[in-house]
């Protein structure tokens, strides 16, 4: 199974796309949305789509595995219903005011800042793994 990037992100326009990062194929993939939510599932939608077509031209299209990656603001329209703003500022250091802005795409965060994110999730999402119930 290739591994193939899926780029998240929001463009000027407050818009969200999902494409294929890759050009080793003879086909692209991209999905569209107002949320990086509806970009991603069109973009899987693109898929279901490319795999008929294949298969009605005779072609069997390869397996794919992909990674999704995201800009700081698709991430956080992405996971907003899951992660609060209060608590992303815990995990990330970074303030709620802050994150509110990035997340509207009015400011985008500079590349250290993305890395300390990216980090700090990270290391929260490590600390996560390692929990373990007794019964």
């Amino acid at each position: 199974m290739n591994k193939v990037k899926v780029l998240v992100e929001c463009g000027k326009d407050g818009k969200y796309s999902a494409f294929m990062d890759c050009y080793d194929y003879d086909f692209g993939l991209a999905g569209f949305g107002n949320t990086a939510k509806e970009a991603i599932e069109d973009f899987y939608i693109c898929v279901e789509e490319e795999k008929k077509m294949q298969t009605k031209e005779g072609k069997t299209m390869p397996e794919l595995a992909f990674d999704i990656q995201y800009d700081v603001t698709s991430f956080l329209n992405y996971y907003s219903g899951i992660l609060s703003k209060s608590g992303l500022e815990k995990i990330t250091g970074i303030n709620q005011k802050q994150l509110w802005h990035y997340a509207s795409g009015k400011r985008k965060p500079t590349q250290q800042t993305t890395q300390r994110i990216q980090n700090n999730l990270h290391h929260f999402a490590e600390n996560l793994r390692q929990v373990h119930f007794i019964d």
